[in-house]
């Protein structure tokens, strides 16, 4: 059927169709939808009845939304907007490579229209055809030459493509046009700069992108990223005696960036371990509140000089009380010799602060207060649970709930040492405990959903998270429509633990659409097709195969 106009009073009214859909008003959308559908003369009228269905399928209603959309689209064929709303629905149900298609068949009919474009280029990149994205950025370059996004978006398309000459060229000649006041900050421009930088260096460009941040420092806004900039590429060019001294101001100005000494450690070049150990003694003394420079030169010290620097540092975070400590010296257990000393000196603390509050019993300084104790239980109890002695890592972490039954991390960590014992059951229910502690912690709720997925409770998961999901729609409907891949895949796997396979292959089907084995790029083998290769999605294939040879048994 050929495409009908409408007279102005209708055409008034389909332009308030469309604003009401941009303004997110859906119900009066389907009332001026309904005012021209109305008229016999336009009963049948395809554009109105495309809005239709979109504005159907924002408040929910997919089935009768496809239904109106493609009556629309077979009421006038010849209609961009028909073929831009159905891809926009297919866009909806995240069916990417359809929806490019009604994209490109609607600029078949209005090749110059920007809103179509820029839908196209976001979906060329979501599906890594990076080719097709470069053409509709130069497309859009051509129509709106004028605006920012418009010379970014096709600097971006070369980056991508590792073309770098060509987006530093374009990245110059688009700066060359911006007009700043020279006493005015200006963040947008601000950030061109950066990422003009960010592209020299990616192309190995270090003199370029040194003169580059040193000629636009003040225009930068953010100083910290600049220094840290001129820091890296003066190393890479082998000035070690100012890359030093950078690095040494970026340490005053934050003790605890491991990055920082590092960089100072390459600029100084230390000769011997007692020389490197020099370099840490000295920060902690300009800096004695940073844990920083007491914890790195644990990663290379050994014998007595290990002991003494971990009884020093234990001692602090233990009076000080830090959760995370374990977590801070887990990366030393690679090394018996250190994880027998560690083991050794906070046994000792533990027998003494239960004698005399004193982390040992010659000192005669002020006492530790009741919470130290606590955390060296709490340390103990992940220690033994690391080196799998779980009757003992329990023996400790009983021992400080007993002592404050009303700490979180307690509980965390009394559900994870049965998991590893693989009690899953007994896992799930301390989880649950630890999350009836704080139930407005969402970290929490879903390590406790995911521990019951362990324990094949699916039920119980998808309750637990709905306290975090949209309000008025299933917890697991929000979990796919937000691509929650890890409830997914552990959905898929307990599913099939109980033998409930159908249930497990939908689960699968559902992360295979998130992440796709292989998207079409132009005809090219895509450059980033990691998701698919990712432990979530292999697991799922495991499931998939598994599951469909238990059928066909």
């Amino acid at each position: 059927m050929p495409s009908v106009q409408l007279p102005p009073k209708e055409s008034n009214l389909f332009k308030r169709v469309l604003k009401c859909y941009e303004q997110k008003q859906y119900k009066n959308g389907l009332k001026f939808c309904k005012m021209i559908l109305s008229n016999p003369k336009f009963a049948e009228h395809g554009e109105t009845l495309a809005m239709k269905g979109l504005t159907l399928n924002c408040l929910g209603k997919k089935e009768e939304a496809y239904e109106f959309v493609r009556k629309g689209l077979r009421n006038d064929v010849k209609s961009h907007v028909c073929w831009h709303v159905y891809g926009l629905l297919q866009r909806s149900d995240k069916k990417y490579d359809e929806a490019i298609k009604c994209y490109r068949n609607a600029l078949k009919l209005d090749k110059d229209n920007l809103q179509i474009l820029r839908d196209l280029s976001l979906l060329q990149i979501q599906m890594r055809d990076l080719e097709g994205y470069r053409e509709t950025r130069y497309q859009l370059l051509q129509l709106r030459p004028t605006q920012r996004a418009s010379w970014i978006g096709y600097a971006i398309a070369y980056h991508l493509l590792k073309d770098y000459d060509m987006a530093l060229k374009l990245l110059e000649e688009f700066r060359k046009t911006q007009q700043i006041p020279p006493n005015k900050i200006d963040y947008e421009y601000s950030e061109l700069i950066l990422y003009q930088n960010q592209v020299m260096r990616e192309a190995d460009l270090f003199q370029e992108s040194l003169e580059h941040i040193e000629t636009y420092e003040n225009k930068v806004c953010d100083k910290l990223v600049v220094e840290e900039i001129k820091g890296e590429m003066l190393l890479k060019l082998g000035r070690l005696k100012e890359a030093g001294e950078i690095f040494k101001d970026l340490i005053d100005r934050n003790a605890e960036n491991w990055n920082y000494y590092e960089g100072l450690e390459k600029a100084l070049q230390p000769s011997t371990l007692e020389e490197r150990l020099r370099i840490y003694e000295e920060i902690s003394k300009q800096h004695p509140r940073a844990l920083s420079p007491r914890r790195l030169p644990l990663n290379f010290v050994s014998g007595e000089k290990f002991r003494e620097l971990m009884d020093k540092f234990l001692r602090i975070n233990f009076s000080k009380g830090c959760p995370p400590l374990f977590t801070t010296l887990k990366s030393l257990y690679y090394n018996t010799e250190k994880v027998s000393m560690i083991q050794e000196l906070v046994t000792s603390y533990e027998d003494s602060l239960k004698t005399c509050d004193f982390f040992s019993p010659y000192e005669n300084e002020e006492k530790e207060p009741p919470t130290t104790l606590l955390w060296v239980q709490y340390f103990l109890a992940q220690h033994f649970d690391r080196l799998g002695q779980y009757s003992l890592a329990l023996d400790y972490i009983n021992s400080a709930i007993t002592s404050t039954p009303t700490l979180i991390e307690l509980f965390y960590i009394k559900a994870k040492i049965y998991k590893h014992i693989g009690n899953l059951k007994e896992a799930a229910k301390w989880m649950d405990e630890a999350q009836s502690l704080d139930t407005a912690d969402r970290f929490i709720n879903s390590k406790c959903a995911k521990y019951m997925l362990r324990a094949n409770m699916v039920k119980e998961a998808e309750d637990m998270c709905s306290k975090f999901t949209r309000e008025g729609t299933s917890a697991m409907e929000n979990l796919n429509e937000m691509q929650c891949m890890w409830y997914q895949t552990e959905c898929a796997s307990a599913y099939q633990r109980l033998g409930k396979y159908g249930e497990a292959l939908k689960k699968c089907h559902e992360v295979e659409r998130h992440s796709p084995s292989k998207w079409t790029t132009g005809g090219k083998e895509p450059q980033m097709h990691h998701l698919w290769q990712s432990s979530s999605a292999l697991s799922c294939g495991v499931i998939l195969h598994y599951c469909s040879y238990a059928d066909a048994v």
